[in-house]
């Protein structure tokens, strides 16, 4: 697999331009997953961004988004 992202500051560039303001964190967890060939998972309450996050990533690497939701009680029925 070819790396999509050159640097951390590439990362920041192509979110930038899915109207994601990536902090430097969250540019090297990106660029690192990345690298390492390693998923990027999230979690947190509510409104913190996740979703736009992955939103972002998506768009800026030209792939589809593959939305899992899990929480607590969630069964097969």
């Amino acid at each position: 697999m070819t790396d999509l992202f050159d640097t951390t500051d590439t990362v920041k560039t192509e979110l930038n331009k899915q109207k994601y303001i990536a902090s430097s964190e969250i540019s090297t967890i990106v660029y690192l997953a990345q690298k390492l060939g390693k998923p990027l998972l999230t979690e947190g309450p509510a409104g913190v961004g996740k979703t736009e996050l992955a939103k972002a990533i998506a768009g800026a690497t030209g792939r589809d988004l593959i939305r899992l939701q899990c929480y607590e009680g969630l069964d097969e029925s």
